[in-house]
């Protein structure tokens, strides 16, 4: 029995010292210097609101731990699409006033790498912006900081919650550089190429119902041609 106890004492020793490792391993960290911040370009700036209640539509399978919102909105149950998420939500400008809709479509990544700091996500952002056009913006997000540092201390944390100030970029992909790849529709944005990235800004974190106080902002390299798109 001794040695029994013995095997069991290690293995669980073993456990925590292996999330230890992996939570405060420091060749995990990822950079908070955007990937588009050395860039000669103009920049499109779009804020939105990353918290489920603040958006339009917001819906998954129902069993996650952000509740789709308006309680009666269609859940995504069929089998192809149960790990999706997908929002509807306003965007503004660099002004703080409406610009226009994004409809954001996620799914978690067969490529999360925990050993490498590396909680990937694929999404897809449909931009609509009235009067101007519309854009697709395809990317693969990391998530592995946000957990790391407001997740899981909300989690451990007596009030199952988590209240600080928390700034980073989540896009890491596709482009070389960690940026997320845009495509122009219609409008302005005709036959546009360009870079994109998303950040986050947090200040609260349920771990029972998920963002509390977060705000995203997408960003969105212009070339000449459409600079003046962010112009006051």
């Amino acid at each position: 029995m001794k040695y029994l106890l013995t095997l069991l004492l290690g293995i669980v020793s073993g456990a925590f010292v292996a999330i230890g490792l992996l939570y405060f391993n420091p060749l995990t960290s990822e950079s908070r210097i955007s990937p588009l911040s050395v860039s000669d370009s103009q920049q499109l700036s779009l804020g939105f609101s990353a918290v489920a209640g603040d958006a339009i539509i917001y819906t998954n399978d129902g069993e996650s731990r952000v509740p789709p919102y308006p309680e009666r909105v269609l859940q995504l149950w069929e089998a192809s699409i149960r790990d999706t998420d997908a929002m509807v939500t306003m965007l503004r400008n660099g002004r703080n006033e409406t610009a226009g809709i994004g409809v954001k479509f996620s799914s978690p990544s067969e490529s999360t790498r925990l050993l490498n700091g590396e909680v990937l996500e694929h999404s897809v952002w449909y931009v609509y912006l009235p009067g101007q056009g519309t854009m697709l913006i395809e990317q693969t997000e990391n998530h592995w900081n946000f957990l790391r540092e407001i997740v899981v201390p909300a989690h451990w944390n007596s009030g199952d919650s988590w209240r600080g100030n928390w700034n980073g970029t989540i896009t890491s992909g596709p482009g070389a550089l960690g940026t997320g790849w845009v495509h122009g529709g219609s409008g302005v944005f005709r036959d546009l190429e360009s870079e994109a990235i998303e950040m986050l800004k947090a200040t609260a974190y349920s771990a029972e119902t998920g963002p509390v106080a977060v705000d995203g902002q997408i960003i969105v390299d212009l070339p000449a041609r459409n600079a003046a798109l962010n112009e006051p």
